[in-house]
């Protein structure tokens, strides 16, 4: 079974930083694309970056120059580094992978989200 747990959330002033952590744990053979969504109140989710096994990086617009997202193969895990942080900015923050385990091929998983809230 392969779960995802984020973790780093929590209240913020505008202008500071957070950084998110999610580590994927089962039985795991492969992990490709690692992605940080996030869904305000009354929005749609939305992809804010997204990082390729190799490395490769693409961000929303809204966070580009602000967020850098990096991760460790070795130890399955992706984080987020959240700079100058807005009020517009305030989300649960979602992980999500791209995942082969075990008996399975490559199936797309979430985490269950952490708070972010940037508020004075």
């Amino acid at each position: 079974q392969v779960e995802l747990v984020e973790s780093g959330g929590g209240l913020v002033q505008p202008g500071g930083s957070l950084r998110l952590s999610c580590a994927a744990s089962g039985s795991l053979v492969g992990i490709n694309d690692m992605a940080w969504y996030r869904q305000a109140p009354e929005k749609q989710r939305e992809l804010v970056a997204r990082i390729t096994h190799s490395g490769n990086t693409n961000y929303a617009d809204s966070v580009k120059g602000r967020f850098t997202i990096s991760r460790d193969n070795a130890e399955h895990t992706v984080s987020l580094r959240m700079n100058s942080l807005k009020p517009e900015d305030t989300a649960v923050y979602y992980c999500n992978a791209n995942i082969w385990s075990t008996g399975s091929s490559y199936r797309n998983y979430w985490g269950q989200g952490t708070q972010v809230t940037v508020s004075s």
